[in-house]
This record gives structure tokens, sequence and C-alpha cells, in this order.
């Protein structure tokens, strides 16, 4: 498995679908309660922590406090706590932490991607690549139908 081309393929997605948003778009639901808006900082709150974990992996500093927030209410925790950003500011996370990812990515020994036990708090029998397909390629590919839902809705110009 080639880690940098699963992340970008995973990112080619998301941005695919952000390209198409129009200004109205942001602020339609998207999933439950959560706006166009909100899921995408579902998915920056994502990217953000997976840049630390590689940090981590380097053994250098993590950017954030990601790490440490309690995991059963981080989804609803991170999209509320973005819900009064602007989607400028939004995106700005969403691609900077994307950049991280990709920098952290890249120095990762080969090796390390497929190591059992590096990651015990996710399971002990998984390593870091199972993290990448799971949790960061496969969470953006979930999603990307509820971003194509807001393109296709009823009613948008």
């Amino acid at each position: 498995m080639n880690p940098i081309d699963v992340l970008r393929y995973g990112q080619r997605t998301i941005d695919e679908l952000v390209g198409r948003l129009q200004t109205d778009d942001w602020e339609a639901v998207a999933l439950g309660v959560w706006t166009t808006k909100d899921l995408v900082g579902h998915l920056a709150a994502f990217e953000v922590r997976f840049a630390d974990i590689l940090a981590v992996m380097l053994g250098e500093s993590t950017e954030s406090n990601l790490l440490q927030v309690d995991y059963t209410t981080f989804n609803d925790d991170q999209a509320a706590i973005r819900s009064d950003w602007s989607v400028p500011e939004v995106l700005d996370e969403y691609r900077g932490a994307y950049d991280r990812v990709m920098l952290g990515a890249a120095r990762v020994p080969e090796a390390r991607w497929t190591e059992v036990g590096t990651i015990p708090w996710y399971g002990p029998e998984y390593a870091l690549d199972d993290l990448l397909v799971y949790s960061m390629y496969g969470h953006k590919r979930e999603h990307a139908p509820q971003l194509e839902a807001v393109l296709d809705r009823p009613g948008r110009p």
C-alpha cells in the first residue's frame, strides 16, 4: 500500500466536492443537524488529529490538544467549536492540516505504517495503515455522499 496515494485519493474526493459548493450550500443541512460547513469542519478536526498522530509517530510535538479530547463526544464537540467559524477559516484549517498530514506521512518510515501495536488506543491488533484506511480515507468516502446530496438537493441553483 502507498499511504501517500491513499491520502491523496481521499482528499481529492473531498476537494472535488467542496470545489463545486456555492455560497448557499455551506449553510444547507448535510448530515442530521450539521450544515455543510459543520461537516467539513468535522473532517478538518479529523485531519488535525491525524496530523498530530503522525507527529507523535515521528517523535515530534503536536499542534493541537485533539489527542486528549474525549473520543465519545469528539464529533459533535468539534463541529460545535467550528460552527461560528467562517467558511474560509474552516477550509484553511482543513487544508493546512492536510498539508501537515502529507508532510508527516512522507517522513514515516515504510515499515512503521504496517507495524502492529503502534496505536494501542485504536486496538492492539492494528497498525498505522489501518487507521489511515479506516479513519481517514474511509471516513472521507463515508461523508462524500452527504456532500453530493447537498449539491443535488432540490431547488439548488
